[in-house]
C-alpha cells in the first residue's frame, strides 16, 4: 500500500456531529479522532447510530450539524479518489459471475492492471474458489469477495460491517491476520462487529456508542477497567436466575445448565454466600469481560415505555 496523504493528518475527524431523522437524533453531538492505521473497533447496540455514523464517512449521508473530515478531505472527496473503501454484510454481488470475473470487473472499474486481480484474491483467501460461481460460495466465501474487490483501489480507510459473518474459525483468525499486516503498513480500519472477541482481541481502541453518542472509548483494557464489579462463576444445578439476581450485591444473573453467572461489585461477598447458603461447588472470580463491558455501557437507563 503506498500513502498518499501525511502522516501527521488524521485518518478521519468528526468534530460535534449531529445528524436527525425527523424527530430522531441518530448521532448525538460525536467526536472523534482516529489516526492512520489506527484500528478501531466501532460497537454497539441496533439503533445506537453506528450506520449512520458509517454513512457519514463514506459521504453517503451529510451531518446536520458539525464536520465529518477523511484524511483531511470531505468524505465523498476522499471516497472519489480511492482512499476509502467499505465492506457491507449484504448486496453488490452477481450471482452469475464467478468470484475471479467478479474481481475482474471491478478492477476494471478502478483501472486496476490484471494482477492486481490474482493479488486481491490471494489476500482475500479465495484463490482455491476463484472459478466458482457467486451464487454457489458460501456467505462466508462471498464476504472474503466483498473484502477483495474493497482491497483494489489500495485503500488508506477500510470500512468493515460485520465482516467475518458466515466464515469459520479458521476463516476468521486469517482475516484478522490479514487486517493487522495491512496496519502494520499504515491502513486505517474501522469495524463493526457483534463477535465482541474480535474486538477486544484486534482493536488497538474499542468505541461504544449509545443512543448517538460515544459512552466509551479507548483500549480494550481501558474500556473493560469502566465497567467495574467481577463475575463469580460456580456451579450450582437447579438454580433459579430470580433467586440468584436477589442475592445482596449481584447486578445481573445468568443460568446455563448448571453453570451460574452473578455479576456485581461485592464478588467476596457474592462467593460467600454461595458457599454457606448453597450447594455451589467450583467458585471462579474473574475480572468483567469485554461483554460484560458492553452490557453495563450502553444499557438502557430508563425501562422501555
Amino acid at each position: 500500500m503506498t500513502l498518499t496523504t501525511a502522516l501527521d493528518t488524521a485518518a478521519v475527524d468528526l468534530s460535534g456531529v449531529v445528524k436527525r431523522y425527523g424527530a430522531v437524533t441518530a448521532v448525538d453531538g460525536v467526536s472523534l479522532c482516529i489516526r492512520p492505521g489506527e484500528v478501531v473497533a466501532l460497537l454497539g447496540p441496533n439503533g445506537a447510530g453506528k450506520t449512520t455514523t458509517v454513512d457519514m464517512l463514506l459521504g453517503l449521508q451529510q451531518p446536520d450539524r458539525g464536520t465529518v473530515e477523511v484524511y483531511g478531505r470531505a468524505p465523498h472527496d476522499a471516497v472519489a479518489l480511492g482512499l476509502v473503501s467499505a465492506v457491507m454484510q449484504t448486496g453488490g454481488l452477481l450471482k452469475d459471475y464467478t468470484v475471479e470475473e467478479t474481481v475482474r470487473l471491478t478492477a476494471v472499474l478502478f483501472g486496476k492492471p490484471r494482477t492486481a486481480v490474482g493479488q486481491a484474491i490471494e489476500r482475500a483467501g479465495l484463490t482455491d474458489v476463484a472459478g466458482r460461481l457467486v451464487g454457489k460460495c458460501s456467505g462466508g466465501q462471498q464476504q472474503r469477495l466483498r473484502f477483495a474487490m474493497a482491497l483494489l483501489p489500495d485503500p488508506e480507510l477500510l470500512i468493515l460491517d460485520e465482516p467475518t459473518t458466515g466464515m469459520d474459525v479458521a476463516g476468521r483468525h486469517e482475516f484478522w491476520s490479514a487486517i493487522r499486516d495491512d496496519a502494520r503498513r499504515g491502513r486505517t480500519v474501522i469495524f463493526a462487529t457483534h463477535y465482541l472477541e474480535e474486538a477486544d482481541a484486534y482493536a488497538d481502541r474499542v468505541v461504544f456508542v449509545r443512543r448517538g453518542r460515544i459512552v466509551a472509548d479507548g483500549t480494550a483494557a481501558e474500556v473493560k477497567a469502566l465497567a467495574s464489579g467481577r463475575t463469580v462463576r460456580a456451579t450450582l444445578p437447579g438454580a433459579v436466575e430470580a433467586d440468584l439476581a436477589a442475592i445482596a450485591g449481584v447486578d445481573r444473573a445468568e443460568v446455563r445448565g448448571d453453570t451460574v453467572f452473578l455479576h456485581g461489585n461485592d464478588s467476596d461477598g457474592i462467593a460467600r454466600h454461595l458457599l454457606t447458603r448453597t450447594a455451589a461447588r467450583d467458585l471462579e472470580i474473574t475480572s468483567r469481560n469485554l461483554e460484560d463491558a458492553f452490557l453495563a455501557l450502553t444499557a438502557d437507563e430508563e425501562p422501555p415505555k
